[in-house]
C-alpha cells in the first residue's frame, strides 16, 4: 500500500491530467477533431460516448487517475505482491482526490 504523501502526489498528476485532456488550449485540436467526428452522426451512441468521456472532467479523471496509479505501482515495482483490491483502493483515493481538487478550481472560477 502506497503512502498519504504520494497518493497526494498521484492525486495532483490526476488533476493535472485532467485539465490537460478536458481544458487546455493545447488539446483544443483533439477535442475540436472528436466534435466534429461526432457532428457527423450525431445519433452515433458510441461518438456520444467518446465525446462525454474526453470533456467530462469525472469521466475522463477517473480513467486518466487508473492510467497514473498503474504507471506509477509497475514502475516502482509495488504492483506485484499486494491484493489487487487494495490497488483498487488506492485508484479510488487518487480519483478522488483529484476530483477534489477540479471541484474546488471550478468553485474558484464560478467566484471570479
Amino acid at each position: 500500500m502506497i503512502g498519504i504523501p504520494v497518493l497526494v502526489i498521484l492525486a495532483l498528476a490526476g488533476y493535472r491530467a485532467t485539465q490537460l485532456v478536458v481544458w487546455d488550449s493545447i488539446t483544443d485540436p483533439f477535442r475540436n477533431r472528436v466534435m466534429d467526428w461526432q457532428a457527423e452522426r450525431p445519433e452515433s451512441t458510441t461518438r456520444s460516448a467518446v465525446l462525454t468521456l474526453i470533456t467530462c472532467p469525472y469521466c475522463v479523471g477517473w480513467w486518466l487517475a487508473g492510467a497514473i496509479l498503474a504507471t506509477y505501482l509497475l514502475t516502482t515495482g509495488q504492483w506485484t505482491g499486494t491484493p489487487l483490491l487494495v490497488h483498487g483502493i488506492e485508484w479510488l483515493a487518487v480519483a478522488g482526490g483529484a476530483v477534489l481538487l477540479n471541484r474546488w478550481d471550478d468553485s474558484q472560477k464560478d467566484g471570479a
